[in-house]
């Protein structure tokens, strides 16, 4: 409705009330939609990574610092950034709903308004201060983005139509899912099709963001994510994007999204490490999961993330030990797709992590595992080998074993999937070969036939 028709309307009814009657309340005017876009903040960054070169630290701000604010983000970018990392997932930043909300706090992902920052984590500069301080120090960032339902004291839900409905009129929750703080969105609506648009392009414009986290992306049907990738991509001034959808659908490549999760492989690693299962189950995984990939996409791979940490466990409690998490993370790195680091995942935080409340980290612990952190994620940045080389497996039940080559470099990997030691016997060809060991300042490793690895031991060997 026109909003000058709508004020006309208001005063001729309010003219016309009866004597006797209460005072008229007129009703709330629809959110009008704009196709005025912000200003350019800063020059977009130049130096996006391309897809294969990601490795990616997913942050939840409630949790990562004492302040449980994006100033604590910005306080710990030099840790982040020693790691290897170059893109930094900001799980949702977005005023946070409070009709119906999940206690304590509400969850990050009922968003009360799209274009505000959650005024607990701090202000719009605050978040253009950790964008520009991680460009500087060679990081991209990214948001998560809430596609698929917004909270029931959403700044859009006076515009009923932009919501689905039960056969009685009345906006209901996300269907077949519990999730009852969320109001769930109708995407046959072009109008709230295009605000969600405007919504993602005003933080690529006006905070100067690389990129989205989509969540719950099989909520919103596929020509939406199609139709918001064009945009995104198309948008001027152009901004090289990351973009990863929260789905294992294939089909979803063909939107424009980069990057998918690799649950398929975690539920693997999950079954391989504290199931007793072959330690080859993982090859057949990961080829049945990049059989599905085009070119120059990858999936997400990972030893948790907030969903895993919260639902199942720690990478320490699922994986056995520290050096069990170890093991694993080094498979989730090396064998095939994007590597993701988890809020403290890096000290072993043997504490899982709420959504729904702040909690704090013990950053002090662990410093050896940090450590290891930084040498298998350094190593990976530097060796196209790991991060997109062919890969030629060795079937064993106890130990993961492959090649992964490029051109004249091949990285070879083992794993003892094991927490007991176990003896491994070497393919012929590898028999009485020499390697530089990358995780021991490239020291000289001469093969024989059998190698010993100590319970969730593992080698990283380079050609020299």
């Amino acid at each position: 409705m026109n909003i000058f028709l709508w004020l006309l309307l208001v005063i001729e009814m309010g003219c016309h009330k009866s004597a006797g009657q209460p005072p008229f309340t007129p009703p709330k005017p629809p959110v009008v939609v704009s196709d005025t876009l912000p200003p350019q903040y800063g020059a977009p960054y130049s130096q996006v990574p391309d897809t294969k070169d990601v490795i990616m630290y997913e942050v939840n701000i409630r949790g990562f610092s004492p302040q449980h604010n994006l100033e604590g983000v910005v306080n710990r970018l030099d840790s982040i950034k020693s790691l290897g990392v170059n893109v930094i997932w900001l799980m949702p930043l977005y005023p946070v709903g409070k009709l119906h909300a999940v206690p304590p706090m509400g969850s990050p992902y009922s968003v009360q308004n799209y274009e505000a920052v959650n005024p607990d984590f701090g202000t719009l500069n605050d978040l253009r201060t950790l964008v520009s301080d991680a460009h500087e120090k060679g990081m991209a960032v990214m948001l998560d983005w809430v596609a698929d339902h917004t909270s029931w004291d959403n700044v859009w839900i006076s515009n009923k139509s932009w919501y689905q409905q039960d056969a009685a009129g009345n906006i209901i929750s996300p269907p077949g899912q519990t999730w009852t703080d969320v109001a769930a969105l109708n995407y046959n609506n072009t109008d709230m099709r295009q605000a969600m648009i405007s919504a993602m392009k005003y933080w690529i414009l006006t905070a100067n963001v690389d990129g989205f986290r989509c969540d719950y992306v099989d909520g919103p049907p596929l020509d939406f994510w199609k139709q918001a990738m064009d945009s995104l991509q198309t948008m001027t001034p152009h901004h090289k994007l990351i973009l990863l959808a929260e789905t294992e659908t294939p089909t979803i490549f063909t939107a424009g999204f980069q990057m998918e999760y690799a649950w398929n492989y975690y539920t693997a690693l999950k079954n391989v490490f504290g199931n007793g299962q072959s330690a080859s189950t993982l090859f057949s995984t990961n080829s049945s999961e990049n059989s599905t990939v085009p070119a120059n996409s990858f999936m997400l791979r990972f030893t948790s993330n907030h969903d895993e940490d919260l639902d199942d466990n720690t990478p320490l409690a699922l994986f056995n030990s520290k050096q069990g998490s170890m093991a694993a993370f080094v498979l989730v790195s090396y064998m095939g797709g994007v590597p993701l680091v988890y809020d403290g995942q890096e000290v072993g935080d043997p504490v899982q992590i709420p959504i729904f409340d702040t909690s704090t980290i013990n950053w002090s612990a662990n410093p050896d595992m940090v450590i290891a952190y930084k040498k298998l994620l350094n190593f990976r940045n530097t060796n196209d080998a790991v991060k997109d080389g062919s890969l030629v497996p060795f079937n064993n039940s106890d130990v993961v074993s492959f090649e992964r080559i490029s051109g004249a470099d091949t990285v070879l990997v083992l794993v003892n999937v094991r927490n007991t030691s176990v003896t491994y016997s070497l393919d012929a060809f590898l028999v009485n070969t020499t390697w530089k060991d990358a995780m021991n300042n490239d020291a000289l490793v001469k093969l024989t036939d059998q190698v010993v690895l100590p319970g969730y031991a593992y080698w990283i060997l380079e050609t020299p």
